[in-house]
């Protein structure tokens, strides 16, 4: 079993483990809720498994595998290629990202950027960050005008 990373919150547990089901579900076709299982009990994962917040990492699997191609549809005006030539992970973290937006009202958008940012900086190529963070940049400035209208109004805390 591998070793939890205590410096991580459990949110940010089931992000990371969200995106490896969102990979999973992408190449093999399986279930959602066969690769909840896979998550729960593989050694690879079961650490982190125990350790997230399950609740939204249900909700957030789920959601996002049941909703992907109305996701799509949201994110395709904002991409350079065609959705079949994006990485899995970059396409699993802006779904996830998108489904967030969308869905998730209760998360502010600039934490759902910053997670998705950090998501594609640790498991996906060299410049994915800056294609997840476009991406999902302008899909939030249209699925939550007003909340990035007023944060750009409002300086950031320090």
């Amino acid at each position: 079993m591998n070793t939890p990373t205590p410096n991580k919150t459990p949110r940010r547990l089931a992000r990371e483990l969200v995106l490896q089901g969102l990979y999973q579900w992408h190449l093999t076709g399986n279930s959602i809720p066969v690769i909840e299982e896979h998550l729960e009990v593989s050694e690879e994962t079961a650490g982190d498994w125990l350790r997230s917040d399950r609740i939204l990492l249900r909700a957030l699997l789920e959601g996002t595998a049941e909703h992907a191609a109305e996701l799509e549809a949201e994110f395709v005006p904002h991409i350079d290629r065609p959705v079949g030539e994006l990485s899995p992970i970059e396409r699993a973290i802006v779904l996830l990202g998108v489904y967030e937006l969308k869905h998730c009202p209760e998360t502010p958008y600039r934490v759902i950027l910053n997670e998705a940012i950090e998501l594609a900086k640790n498991f996906g190529g060299t410049e994915g960050h800056r294609f997840v963070n476009g991406v999902l940049d302008k899909c939030a400035a249209r699925l939550r005008a007003v909340e990035v209208e007023h944060a750009k109004k409002t300086p950031p805390k320090k």
